[in-house]
């Protein structure tokens, strides 16, 4: 995403290219040790960093981070933030949560994990069935890892192939769900590394919102299961339709085809994510990111039919490895960092700060949008805001991919960092925690009306 590989053209100069390469040279005037460590990560980290994500930020080279502690984050030039992005939301609320920091000290001295089940393995379970409504739960180090897991259960158990996703999601590195559609046509996502398999042959992609196109990919009787979230939130932000969920349940249920709900991004909504928000009911619900603090951990759940189902299938399929599970999944120090996210820190009263704050997010931003009179919406789900460059708010991928110009995007990034504002790097996604000040949500809201003037200025 980001443009500092391309030739920077004259600070000076009244163009969106111009505004890029003054930000640009800000930036590199306003962090030395960055761009140094920057330089010296390159030797010894491939891409320049530990994983390749981190140099998808606007900023010219990744950002050294310190420390985060609340809603802010501290970089190695002494640079304090406004923390908008909370690490791509595993710390949805806050950096450095003290009971959450006090559980995982006490579980290391004790041991990070023995391939056993501890006592805080039966707390954590009945938390979890308690608050989202599944009976039956199993654990994975990863999102991605409970997604495979649940299409793996869910083709054992209706013993289909197929499954079923909406174009442009995204559900982790889930070679299923690395398909989109062009021009109409179910095709592998461009970019993709080492594929060797056709993954159109059992994955059909239908939009977001049309139900029409998902009862015609059901038709055939050959569906496993309907991958979703809630709310997309992978392709800029697109909320479901009035209706929506109810007929994707019925239309489901009818195919005699499951449906898994990851709520990875979603449980930012309330305690009990967008499903106990909306009384959905999902044959599987699958968690990840923030249930451990940050930790790698996630959770999947399923309902008791199912887990029957589940049973039933592997008497039939017989012993051996299942491929599902890894050695660090369901491992003790996850288990008490979940356990304090769910006691001390997942609480309504924490939910109640973040929806506040959300709500005077998007009144600021709704306010900058109408004074500068820009072609521009707000979209939210609980405690997750996304400024979008279009109005109306697309209601699918192919309307959102013409809204997300590069350019625009990886300018207003760049410029918001340079005003110590920090928000996910992938789109304009933004999320405030619990500990979020209002006062942080007014620099934000600032540092866009900033931008929107830079551009009116641009275009006079």
């Amino acid at each position: 995403m980001t443009l500092s590989a391309q030739p920077l053209p004259d600070p000076k100069s009244k163009t969106l290219a111009g505004l890029w390469a003054a930000e640009t040279a800000r930036f590199e005037a306003t962090h030395p040790r960055s761009v140094a460590l920057a330089g010296q990560a390159a030797a010894v980290w491939r891409g320049g960093a530990p994983m390749h994500w981190m140099g998808d930020w606007a900023s010219p080279v990744p950002i050294f981070a310190v420390q985060g502690q609340g809603a802010q984050i501290t970089d190695v030039d002494a640079t304090l933030y406004d923390d908008f992005c909370l690490g791509d939301t595993p710390a949805l609320f806050g950096h450095g949560q003290p009971e959450v920091a006090a559980a995982v000290a006490d579980q290391i001295k004790r041991g990070a994990g023995f391939m056993l089940p501890t006592t805080e393995a039966v707390i954590v379970g009945r938390l979890l069935a308690e608050r989202f409504g599944l009976p039956l739960w199993q654990t994975a180090t990863t999102a991605s890892d409970a997604n495979r897991a649940a299409i793996r259960w869910a083709r054992a158990v209706t013993q289909r192939p197929v499954i079923v996703i909406f174009d442009g999601c995204y559900h982790g590195m889930v070679e299923d769900a690395f398909v989109v559609l062009a021009d109409g046509a179910a095709v592998m996502k461009p970019g993709l590394v080492g594929q060797v398999h056709d993954l159109t042959a059992t994955t059909r992609v239908v939009p977001f919102n049309d139900l029409a196109a998902l009862e015609a990919a059901l038709a055939p009787g050959d569906v496993a299961a309907v991958l979703a979230e809630p709310v997309m939130t992978n392709c800029g932000m697109i909320a479901p339709d009035p209706g929506f969920h109810a007929a994707l349940a019925d239309l489901t249920r009818a195919a005699g085809t499951l449906l898994i709900l990851d709520e990875t991004h979603t449980l930012s909504t309330g305690p009990g994510g967008y499903v106990g928000a909306h009384d959905l009911a999902p044959d599987m619900l699958v968690i990840g990111k923030a249930i451990a603090g940050g930790l790698p951990a996630a959770v999947w759940g399923v309902t008791a039919e199912l887990s029957a189902r589940m049973d039933a299938a592997q008497l039939r399929i017989g012993p051996g490895q299942s491929g599902i599970g890894t050695t660090l999944s369901g491992n003790a120090l996850a288990m008490a960092a979940m356990r304090a996210m769910l006691t001390h820190v997942m609480t309504p009263a924490a939910y109640g700060r973040m929806l506040a704050g959300a709500g005077r997010l998007v009144a600021g931003l709704e306010a900058v949008v109408a004074e500068h009179g820009l072609a521009w919406s707000v979209v939210q789900v609980g405690a997750r805001v996304e400024l979008v460059f279009a109005d109306p708010p697309p209601k699918n991928a192919a309307q959102m991919r013409k809204a997300l110009d590069p350019a625009l995007v990886c300018a207003f990034h760049l410029w918001l960092i340079n005003r110590g504002v920090l928000i996910a790097p992938f789109h304009n996604m933004m999320l405030v925690s619990p500990v979020t000040e209002d006062a942080a949500i007014d620099r934000l809201v600032a540092a866009v009306a900033g931008f929107a003037g830079a551009l009116k200025d641009l275009a006079a």
